[in-house]
């Protein structure tokens, strides 16, 4: 049976309209014209047409009434999500600054907080990469390369490995910043050139702990770049990774000695993802120097450091690390991948404030208790609440429901959006009894969309005027706090999902409220393996993301790694357990539409053409609102001629389509094939080449090329005269 929806009133314009009427002869039984040309009669057609508006809106659910079951079903707003950068710090400090933990650096007036530690030392660092390259042919790279051969003297069983030395990007926010390939060096090794400044003294560099940031490159070009989600509580360490320092002594056999070095800390689980590795310099000062070569035909050969071009920065060159992938017995080495910056003195920041203690009230052993903070929102995991008890203050524990908690659990629930602290009732969860002070100890707070803030702009360090900051690339993962509307159209959902995944549309809720992952569209694929194909595989999910826009590929929006990472730990906290979770990428097969028109008298031909090519790529657009249904082309979804055309008939000033070719790329990356392009079960379609022509269409897939005079020619400059 439906559930009935309460009609308080139902009565209608004409029912208003008539018991108004009825009602004249009983108060004004001389007023006897009760046509509708009478002017007291248009007035009481008023009344009935504004009471029916009234009666409509009496009959709706009001919001407050929603905002209440919220209340109800104890559901909050989301808090907003903080941003996050990487930050260098520089110094002209000789012995180097200590920059503590949870130091406030600012971009304009924006707080941000550094998540660890870092000694600022005077020097700066250069990735470089052995890029392997093909042998030489011209005859001076000949006549080096088999000078240094000789020089080295090759050994049987060993073969020349050319390579070419490459260097990071010293700005990585430019444009035609690219990334250094390090699964094509010749060693598989990250080579990081530390360098002296005019302040750096080199005996005060020994015993000290040196952060060294690491920014990955986070473009994924496919399914094949992606891992299965780890799952909650996985281990975070990543594969193992040895870092080692160039001594500047040389063995007995020739060999160059390079000293294991202490890694103090990781946070980017074994060089996968952005973080920053810290690494104890060693104590003896033999133990840190540049290799002398007497033989120049040496440098640059074998386990020797890789030549530097650079004058400058071989005369400032102090030492060299190198950090390579320690395989497990049994595995196949991993490389490193691209990367995009590494750099000294790096600290990860994110876009929060560390609140003053507060005293929040006195407990009255009431039940539900509830008590506000100063600042919102509240950073989850930051807050410290105490409640004074007869042996003193005793730290509380916060949960995110009362459901396990007994009646002596000193448990609380924090809404980090209005920054509400709630008790229990007594048999829930204990309460604060009469007369016992309360008081918040520390906690953080922040976060918002005004946290993405460009590269370079986080630039102060309170505290400490001789260290300078810069952040190399902009900042992300900003999101605003969830507004009142969101969550009432969100209260139906969370009553069926419970904030669990399970169906295929928990998956794709939930993957688009991932917290700060700005997700465009999600897609959930049940029981399809994304890696072999298998389908039905059982207990496989595949969550296909999209970003919310890439300005790099706006045809075909791909999202990067850390998007996909973010989304990946949050389905991982709410999957079954038997679930092997996949979310990866789409998949696009590129397209091409050829179409011929004709348009109607009085219309403009090139506006006509222009609005066909644009309705063309929004129906093929993967993204919402765009797509046959509004919700982006669906996955697996054929892209069939006679469907476009009905697209394209429906542009104002089109009088007949001539004709309408749809081209697809085969998976050799070379043929386009004419006709219906059928679509794997995880693929949506690239739109690369429209052509939009007045008469026949053209071949899909072929641009439209300028007139080319016949014979060859070749532009040739000329120098315009001046008088």
């Amino acid at each position: 049976m439906p559930l009935p929806t309460p009609i308080l009133d139902d009565r209608s314009y004409a029912q208003l309209r008539d018991e108004l009427v009825r009602r004249i002869p009983v108060y004004t039984p001389e007023w006897t014209d009760h046509n509708a040309s009478d002017p007291g009669i248009t007035l009481l057609e008023l009344f009935a047409f504004l009471g029916e508006n009234l009666l409509f809106r009496f009959n709706q659910i009001p919001e407050s009434t929603k905002i209440e079951f919220l209340h109800l079903l104890q559901i909050p707003l989301r808090a907003a999500a903080a941003a996050r950068a990487m930050v260098a710090l520089t110094t002209k400090e000789p012995a180097g600054v200590l920059v503590p933990l949870a130091t406030e650096t600012r971009a304009g007036a924006l707080p941000f907080e550094t998540r660890t530690e870092a000694v600022v030392l005077p020097l700066t660092t250069r990735a470089v990469l052995r890029a392997a390259s093909a042998a030489p042919t011209e005859p001076e790279a000949v006549d080096f390369a088999a000078r240094a051969i000789d020089a080295r003297g090759l050994a049987a069983g060993e073969t020349a490995a050319y390579y070419q030395t490459m260097l990071a990007p010293e700005d990585p926010s430019a444009p035609d910043a690219l990334p250094l390939d390090f699964g094509a060096a010749v060693d598989g090794m990250l080579w990081v050139a530390v360098l002296r400044t005019k302040e750096t003294v080199d005996d005060l560099l020994l015993k000290q702990v040196v952060n060294v940031g690491f920014m990955p490159d986070e473009t994924i070009t496919g399914v094949a770049d992606v891992e299965p989600c780890p799952g909650e509580g996985a281990a975070t360490t990543g594969p193992a990774v040895v870092w080692e320092i160039s001594t500047g002594r040389v063995s007995s056999d020739g060999t160059p000695v390079y000293l294991p070095l202490q890694v103090v800390g990781d946070t980017t689980r074994g060089l996968t993802q952005q973080g920053v590795v810290r690494l104890r310099l060693p104590e003896d000062p033999d133990d840190l120097g540049v290799f002398a070569v007497a033989d120049a035909d040496l440098v640059g050969t074998g386990a020797l450091p890789p030549a530097l071009d650079d004058e400058e920065m071989a005369a400032n060159l102090l030492f060299w690390l190198h950090a390579f992938r320690k395989a497990a017995p049994g595995q196949p080495e991993a490389p490193l991948g691209r990367v995009l910056w590494v750099g000294a003195n790096a600290v990860e920041v994110v876009q929060t404030a560390k609140a003053l203690p507060e005293f929040l009230g006195t407990g009255d052993a009431q039940p539900d208790q509830r008590y506000p903070l100063v600042h919102r929102p509240v950073v989850e995991g930051s807050l410290v609440v105490e409640v004074e008890e007869p042996d003193g203050w005793t730290a509380w524990t916060a949960v995110d429901e009362f459901h396990a908690s007994g009646e002596e659990d000193r448990h609380y629930v924090l809404d980090l959006e209005a920054a509400t602290v709630r008790f229990g009732n007594g048999l829930r969860g204990r309460a604060p009894q009469l007369g016992q002070r309360i008081r918040a100890l520390e906690y953080r707070y922040g976060g918002g969309i005004e946290g993405n803030v460009a590269a370079k702009a986080i630039t102060k360090v309170l505290g400490f005027g001789t260290v300078k900051a810069e952040n190399p690339l902009a900042a992300r993962g900003g999101a605003p706090a969830e507004t009142t509307v969101e969550a009432l159209e969100r209260l139906p959902g969370e009553l069926r999902r419970r904030d669990r995944a399970v169906t295929r549309g928990d998956f794709r809720e939930l993957a688009l409220m991932t917290p700060g992952a700005d997700v465009g569209r999600a897609e959930c694929v049940p029981l399809f393996h994304p890696h072999t194909g298998l389908y039905p595989a059982a207990g496989v999910v595949t969550v296909v993301v999209w970003p919310r826009e890439d300005a790099a590929h706006p045809n075909a929006p791909m999202p990067d790694r850390t998007l996909l990472r973010q989304v990946c730990c949050w389905l991982d906290a709410r999957r079954l357990v038997t679930t092997e979770l996949h979310v990866v990428p789409p998949t696009y097969r590129k397209v091409a539409v050829s179409v011929g028109l004709q348009v109607k008298p009085g219309y403009g031909v090139e506006a006509v053409r222009r609005w066909v090519e644009l309705v063309i790529r929004q129906y093929l657009a993967p993204l919402p609102p765009y797509g046959p249904e509004g919700q982006g082309w669906s996955l697996g979804h054929r892209v069939h001629g006679p469907e476009l055309e009905a697209a394209a008939l429906q542009v104002e000033g089109v009088l007949f389509l001539e004709g309408l070719r749809v081209s697809g790329l085969a998976d050799d990356g070379v043929t386009w094939t004419e006709g219906t392009v059928v679509l794997d079960r995880v693929e949506v379609p690239e739109l690369t080449t429209i052509t939009v022509v007045h008469g026949a269409p053209l071949v899909p897939g072929v641009e439209i090329a300028p007139p080319v005079p016949p014979g060859v020619l070749v532009p040739i400059p000329t120098i315009k005269e001046q008088c």
